[in-house]
Order: structure tokens, then sequence, then C-alpha cells
């Protein structure tokens, strides 16, 4: 806080930031991209939207990839955590549920499967996108199975990263096509793929 009164500590830091003015931005992207899709976003309008300077933002940011995947990974950590607690089947089934419904439902689920849209075609927003969003999470979910599995709960017939990408890659399909997931596809894949313990 007190670096705002001193400019020539700020300017030293460089990678300091206003939260006030990085909320505004990130928040900003996060509605101009449901409200007009990839293509139209641009960092001008984002700093419109968002009441900054354009070089604020290029300051922070280096383009608007950059400040999606920030709020793709704040929004994912509120509305999506992983869970790391007591694993539980049910715990597992709900992460995946709760995966079906950010994809479909969520704003920032849609920031994601734009990232993975433009991920097709341009390999730096796909490198970006594995490093800071991806992969980070991937290991949480690897996580997760593992607790799952000694605990009993779950007994997966693939390894984790298969087993990952069967679950959420048909969902994601749908998602990104614009259908619907039908409804118990999610129970179906869970119940073949991880075999939970009853009772």
């Amino acid at each position: 806080m007190s670096a705002a009164n001193s400019p020539p500590r700020r300017a030293r830091s460089g990678n300091r930031r206003d939260e006030t003015a990085r909320l505004a931005v990130l928040h900003a992207a996060d509605d101009l991209l449901v409200e007009h899709g990839f293509g139209a976003l641009t960092v001008e309008a984002i700093a419109r939207r968002a009441g900054v300077a354009k070089q604020t933002i290029y300051r922070w940011w280096p383009s608007k990839v950059e400040v999606l995947l920030d709020t793709l990974v704040m929004d994912s950590e509120k509305s999506l955590p992983v869970p790391a607690e007591k694993i539980t089947a049910e715990v597992v089934r709900g992460y995946f549920r709760g995966f079906a419904r950010f994809v479909t439902r969520d704003p920032a689920g849609k920031v994601l499967l734009a990232l993975i849209a433009e991920a097709q075609h341009d390999s730096g927003t796909a490198g970006n996108l594995r490093e800071h969003y991806l992969d980070p999470r991937r290991e949480r979910e690897r996580e997760m199975l593992a607790r799952g599995t000694e605990n009993g709960e779950i007994a997966p017939k693939l390894g984790p990263d298969a087993t990952i990408d069967a679950l959420s890659g048909p969902i994601v399909y749908c998602a990104l096509t614009g259908s619907a997931v039908p409804r118990g596809l999610l129970d179906t894949l869970f119940e073949d793929l991880l075999r939970p313990r009853s009772g």
C-alpha cells in the first residue's frame, strides 16, 4: 500500500500493481469476452471499460491473452477449486460436475474455452495456457485422484492423466461446439472409469 505513495519505489518494482485497477482490468476483460467474443476483444476496449490507460495494461500484461489468463486463474480458483481435503468418490464426482457447469454456464468457463480455441492456431497462447493454467491445475487434479485411490474411494481403470482427459474431454467438446452436455454423461463416465466403491 505504501508503494502507492512512493512513485520512485513503485517504478523500480515494475510488477507492483494497484489492486483496484488490476481487478477492474480483469473484470472488464471477462465481461467483454462474454459480450463480444475473443476476436473482437482488444486491449483498448479493456482499458476503456476498466477506466485505465492502455499503457497501464501493457505495463502489466504483454497482450490480451495474458489478461485473460489472469482472469481465468483468479475466477476458477473461486468457482472451481480442486478439492484438497478428505477425498471421497462423491467429492471427485462433484468436482467434475462442477467443471461441466463451469465450462457451460460460468463466464470464466467461456474464457477457458476461448483460450483453448485460440491455442489451436497460436503456439504462444497454447504454451501460456499450459504453463499458467492447465499444468498447475492438472497437478492438483492428479493429487485429488491419488488421494481418492489411496483412501479406497475410487479404483481408476486408467492412469491419472488419461482418466482426467476421459472425464473432461467430452464435456469440453460439447461446450466448444455449443452442444448441451447429455444428461447422465458424466455419471456414466465416472462409474465406468473410476469404479467408486459402493457403501
